[in-house]
């Protein structure tokens, strides 16, 4: 068997995942990317509108893909591309989840694929403070020049899982999961017309300003944050959570101010199988910060006081790592 696999990269026009707007492809075989592709796309129909805050970070507007066939029209060549072949992403969670959601939001079935995660990859084989794609790239020492630029992306993403295959002499994906005690993930087949995902059930009924069966009720005078943010409680971790999900298993604690309340981020975060905390302990394994914080923040030393004890901690050996908002509500499919 030879190291053979797909690497994938999205970008979004905004929060929500099923709002593609390009996407990277990196086909590697034999350990070597053969072949790569890239598209420009338009999102699917009303979902197609441009956030600033997505296009400040990859520079797309509404007026560079205005040509351009919508999502589900493309995918048939995105899929060709891929084949039969095992999806690697950095945070699979997000970019499986944009596959799912836009093809859901555009009425089309998907099919399964087994994929790799190379964030969880990076922390179970790395030692490094953030495991976001830049820091991950550099420890592989694969080339980032242009970060969020999705080809570019999906290629040090492929350079990632390369780097960490040959690390544990495994010559296939099957071998170096089987030398990690994991099994490989699998998002099934899929059809809208039978039931949707949660996050696109969550992006529909936010556009029509109904609230799915169950959730909280929502009112326009509650804050965003506040200078003293709520802890609220820590709920347990969901037992029926994917154990490949990045946050699986985590010890997380959230700091700064986030653009979601605290309880519900702590909610979001032991939805996907992590363990809430309040503050940084022997425990933590995972710090979630706020305040528009970026992972390049970490080399700027623009830290709150809770990521200044997160960098002692790896310092002195605790396998912890620092993550965005960004990151987190990427990883938990939330806008």
């Amino acid at each position: 068997m030879a190291l053979d696999f797909t690497a994938i990269d999205f970008e979004t026009a905004n929060g929500f995942r099923g709002s593609p707007c390009s996407v990277g492809l990196s086909k590697v075989r034999g350990g070597v990317v053969v072949e790569e592709a890239s598209w420009l796309m338009r999102p699917p129909e009303n979902h197609d509108h441009f956030e600033f805050h997505n296009t400040r970070i990859h520079g797309i507007r509404a007026e560079d893909v205005a040509g351009q066939p919508r999502f589900g029209e493309l995918f048939p060549e995105i899929g060709a591309f891929i084949g039969g072949d095992i999806l690697a992403a950095h945070n699979a969670a997000f970019d499986l989840g944009v596959i799912r959601s836009g093809l859901e939001v555009s009425g089309l079935p998907g099919p399964a694929y087994d994929y790799v995660c190379t964030v969880m990859l990076s922390r179970r084989c790395y030692s490094l403070v953030s495991n976001s794609l830049p820091y991950a790239a550099e420890e592989a020492g694969v080339p980032l020049v242009n970060h969020h630029d999705a080809a570019e992306d999906a290629r040090a993403c492929a350079g990632i899982l390369v780097d960490i295959a040959r690390r544990n002499n495994a010559n296939s994906i099957a071998e170096l999961y089987l030398s990690l005690g994991l099994n490989l993930p699998q998002q099934p087949a899929f059809d809208p017309a039978h039931g949707l995902s949660k996050a696109t059930m969550s992006a529909l009924a936010a556009r029509t300003g109904a609230t799915l069966p169950g959730a909280p009720a929502r009112t326009a005078a509650a804050p965003a944050w506040s200078a003293w943010p709520e802890e609220g409680p820590n709920p347990l971790p969901n037992p029926a959570a994917e154990p490949g999900h990045p946050l699986f298993g985590q010890t997380v604690v959230f700091t700064g101010d986030l653009a979601i309340t605290r309880p519900e981020a702590k909610s979001r975060a032991a939805d996907v199988g992590a363990r809430p905390e309040s503050r940084v302990t022997a425990r933590t394994t995972v710090l979630i910060v706020g305040d528009g914080f970026v992972a390049g923040d970490l080399r700027a030393g623009r830290l709150t006081g809770k990521a200044k004890r997160v960098l002692e901690l790896h310092a002195k050996g605790q396998q912890i790592e620092v993550v965005s908002e960004g990151e987190f509500l990427q990883m938990v499919g939330g806008a």
